[in-house]
């Protein structure tokens, strides 16, 4: 049964983001219409203030990606936070034999994995897919450990991502979770 998958992160054992990607970004509700019932105003017609939507709005790339990729670093912010909370509550809650494996809510369900050297997987998919574990064990096997750890030119320690973003690892796993879908 094919699956919607809509991001996967990475973090290291310093609670870095050392890669992120996303396939499936669902676009922004649009924006409320004007309202029809707002009083007139007594301003003559010039001294009315502008309207956006009849402006004709510059576009600039480095502008745009600059905010997309703060929205990004906060994205995987909040996700960091909350797996490590509700890890930390499993655990105490729990006893340390207990392992926090996904939580779901109305529209997506996060996946998460750790591996033995504390590098954490977080997939986010459609809240009825069943457990990811498998499969971002087999991300980690597979393609973390083939493509980068393997990799002679790859750093030990990823800062920013340095050494991750290599060709193989990004398409394997491109495909892998394309298969998913």
């Amino acid at each position: 049964m094919p699956i919607q998958v809509y991001s996967f992160y990475i973090f290291d054992r310093h609670t870095e983001c050392i890669y992120s990607k996303q396939w499936h970004i669902r676009a922004p509700p649009p924006p409320a219409p004007p309202s029809l019932t707002s009083p007139p105003s007594s301003r003559p017609q010039s001294q009315q203030p502008s309207h956006p939507s009849h402006a004709t709005p510059a576009v600039i790339p480095s502008a745009l990606s600059a905010a997309s990729k703060r929205r990004q670093d906060d994205d995987a912010k909040l996700i960091f936070g909350t797996v490590f909370s509700l890890r930390n509550m499993v655990r105490k809650l729990g006893g340390d034999d207990d392992a926090f494996i996904a939580f779901r809510t109305a529209h997506y369900k996060l996946h998460y994995y750790e591996t033995p050297t504390n590098l954490r997987f977080a997939m986010l998919t459609e809240p009825g897919a069943l457990s990811m574990r498998n499969v971002l064990h087999q991300i980690y096997i597979n393609l973390w450990v083939e493509y980068v750890v393997k990799n002679p030119l790859s750093p030990v320690e990823h800062k920013g991502g340095e050494g991750v973003r290599n060709e193989m690892f990004e398409m394997g796993l491109d495909k892998f979770v394309r298969g998913l879908m």
